[in-house]
């Protein structure tokens, strides 16, 4: 391309921008667009007819509930992470992009200060008004936009549904629960039940687990890429339909049984009518139908749920959508069949300042050519396939009363400007009355939750033991019991779980590597330890690779419960896994200096760090170290979170190796101005695509100083 030409071409991107084009390289002008996409009209007569005969909308609060439904969704943002290091996140968010935006005026009208979510604990979720064509108005705004966006993406952030964010946290999560995640994609609710399960950061192993389940296999990836971020080594990801997902079996003392869960999220697919603000598609395409299409599978996904929870444990179901054939009538269902086994658990204290209606005790049936139904009785037998007796509320009032449905929460648009949501929680007090038997919670682990207790002794030494049924003595539970005890237990002792069995036809997904843990004497263990003077006390068994052949490249790491969750079932699953090493050895202490200059120079030589670290690496030998930031509690202006970074001693360097999206969170966190360092880097990018290779390489050695720094201006926070 000549010079000519990239000029031309540069003019011409310069002339998009001042239009407000953009870089899309079709120089469309906006109201191009709204000429050819007109607006969808928000209005759908079926839907009004339908919920305003249901009634779940107070008396007096139809107006604003329909006009919250036609304005914009509120952008919500969680924080994530563990504790100390979200708490840092918080303080720079309100003590430094907050402020900048309090007295904030653009286009004559002051700009609304993001405001955090009244009920999530510990102000650790927020939401804002400021639209996208606001924050490319200033400065100011641009800068925190880049903010959001660059802490999103590696991880810090989770753009999150306020609505959303509810039901985790009405699980109760407490460290040692083994959790099931039914239909986990695309993984924010996944990612905030990690963070439960690591509350204590001084407990890196924590007892517990969460295994996140869905359908779609390339979901399952974006689950992987989800979870990945946290580097925990408890959670794994599997790939079935949640309606009929196995049976797992775990090691109990050297005899197989099957795992129960002593929480599971059931966050079924639905009709997503409560999603009107931000999906408006929903608007024109909104019937009926879809609930009842839906309503069989969410039942089924909800009595597969809790089958396979834990006497004593918690399950809380979910949806979108504000229809009671999606929610109240699977919720009935459930506990008609459940026979008692189940009750609704009163959580009206659990989120203060979440407003919510309770749970409807009444509703009809609607075909989607408006046709009403109170009665399955009333069905014509050509519509019996589309209406199902379990859609309806059950008229026994006694009945009716013991089952509290009261206690559901369905949430209102117009109440807290959110989504629409449903929520019920379910607390399993005995085995289902088809299922035969099934291990029961620990006292000392419901005293700590407050669910339901069950029955347990204490033994002489003053453990506790639960008292379980004896087992079933007809003829189809003996032949359970031995095909649980009756598999191959020789990969068991290798440590070898294989890929998932070959089908006979595999449409979609891809081939899993198997998982292969360490054995006791692999030859490649001792040299890792003695480089990084491991403690002995590092469970090394739970280390493993993806190959059971040639160099192992790469280690993973899992807890104890879940490396006894993947020996148990190697046939059944896919997984993710973090490496997560305790390491005594190759530690490098280094100043708040010394890590802006590793996070802003790529490969500084020693001399350019501080006295006190150039004396810790001048005898140790070239490798991988760890590079570890401890907090000064008398310097409250530099970063009050922990850093612990990976790295490189080379013979006459020292460098970190952080992606770039993480070097910007960490050089924020420590008042390090980055926005017109990224503003700069965007401009080179773009010249650098203009241009040849030879012109790249002269805006290369432009843009950079001798030593690789980057350009970045100072800016401590006050």
């Amino acid at each position: 391309m000549g010079r000519r030409q990239r000029d031309r071409r540069r003019q011409q991107q310069q002339q998009r921008r001042e239009r407000g084009g953009g870089g899309d390289g079709q120089g469309r002008d906006p109201a191009g667009w709204a000429g050819g996409y007109p607006e969808i009209v928000k209005e759908n007569a079926l839907f009004e007819r339908y919920y305003a005969a249901l009634r779940i909308v107070p008396e007096g609060e139809w107006e604003p509930f329909m006009a919250a439904l036609r304005e914009p969704l509120p952008a919500t943002f969680r924080i994530t992470g563990y504790k100390s290091h979200a708490n840092e996140i918080l303080h720079c968010l309100k003590n430094k992009y907050f402020k900048e935006l309090q007295d904030l005026v653009v286009d004559g009208q002051k700009i609304e200060v993001p405001q955090p979510l009244s009920w999530y604990p510990e102000e650790l979720a927020w939401h804002t008004n400021l639209s996208r064509k606001i924050l490319r108005k200033s400065p100011e705004l641009e800068k925190f936009h880049q903010f959001l966006v660059s802490e999103t993406e590696c991880g810090n952030l989770s753009r999150q549904e306020a609505v959303s964010m509810i039901p985790p946290l009405l699980l109760n999560v407490s460290p040692h629960h083994k959790i099931l995640d039914m239909c986990a994609a695309p993984g924010s609710k996944t990612a905030q039940l990690i963070e439960m399960l690591h509350a204590d950061m001084n407990v890196p192993f924590p007892e517990g687990f969460v295994i996140a389940n869905d359908v779609d296999n390339k979901r399952c990836y974006l689950l992987v890429h989800q979870a990945k971020r946290l580097n925990s080594p408890c959670i794994m990801v599997v790939n079935h339909d949640a309606s009929s997902i196995p049976n797992l079996q775990m090691d109990v003392n050297g005899k197989k049984e099957i795992l129960f869960y002593d929480r599971i999220l059931c966050d079924v697919p639905c009709s997503g009518d409560g999603t009107m603000r931000k999906n408006i598609d929903v608007w024109k395409k909104w019937t009926t139908q879809n609930s009842l299409q839906l309503h069989g599978l969410q039942l089924r996904i909800a009595t597969r749920g809790v089958e396979q929870l834990a006497e004593g444990g918690r399950m809380v179901y979910s949806t979108c959508s504000l229809n009671p054939v999606e929610n109240e009538a699977v919720i009935t269902s459930l506990l008609e069949k459940s026979q008692g086994a189940l009750e609704l658990a009163d959580v009206s204290s659990e989120l203060p300042g979440l407003k919510w209606m309770p749970g409807i005790t009444q509703w009809k049936v609607m075909l989607k050519d408006g046709q009403w139904f109170e009665d399955w009785k009333e069905v014509p037998s050509n519509r019996q396939a589309q209406i199902r007796p379990t859609m309806f509320p059950i008229k026994d009032e006694e009945k009716l009363k013991a089952m509290h449905l009261e206690r559901c929460l369905r949430i209102l648009p117009h109440h807290q400007n959110t989504g629409g949501f449903f929520v019920a929680v379910l607390i399993k007090k005995s085995p289902m009355p088809w299922n035969k038997r099934q291990p029961k919670l620990q006292w000392k682990l419901l005293q700590k939750t407050g669910d339901t207790a069950v029955p347990t002794s204490t033994t002489e030494d003053g453990s506790v033991e639960t008292i379980e049924e004896q087992p079933p003595e007809d003829e189809q539970a003996r032949e359970v019991q031995d095909s649980l005890n009756s598999e191959c237990e020789q990969s068991k002792k290798d440590g070898v779980c294989g890929p998932p069995p070959s089908k006979r036809m595999k449409l979609f997904g891809f081939k899993e590597d198997p998982f292969v843990f360490l054995s006791e004497d692999d030859p490649l263990f001792p040299s890792i330890q003695k480089f990084y003077a491991l403690d002995p006390s590092f469970p090394k068994m739970n280390l493993l690779t993806r190959t059971q052949e040639g160099k192992k490249r790469h280690l993973y790491m899992v807890s104890k419960e879940l490396r006894n969750v993947l020996v148990n079932n190697s046939e059944k699953m896919k997984g993710i896994y973090t490496l997560y090493p305790f390491i005594n050895a190759r530690i490098i202490n280094v100043c708040i200096d010394d890590v802006k200059v590793l996070l802003t120079q790529e490969n500084p030589f020693l001399s350019k760090f501080s006295n006190e670290t150039q004396k810790l690496v001048k005898d140790m030998a070239m490798g991988s170290i760890v590079l570890r930031y401890d907090p000064d509690p008398n310097r409250l202006d530099t970063l009050q979170c922990p850093v612990v970074l990976c790295g490189w001693h080379g013979k006459t360097s020292l460098r970190a190796f952080v992606p770039k999206n993480e070097r910007l969170h960490y050089l924020r966190m420590m008042g390090v101005e980055v926005f017109q360092a990224k503003r700069k880097e965007e401009d080179l990018r773009s010249k650098m695509e203009e241009g040849n290779q030879d012109d790249n390489a002269e805006l290369v050695e432009e843009a950079a100083d001798g030593d690789g720094t980057m350009q970045l201006g100072c800016s401590k926070q006050h």
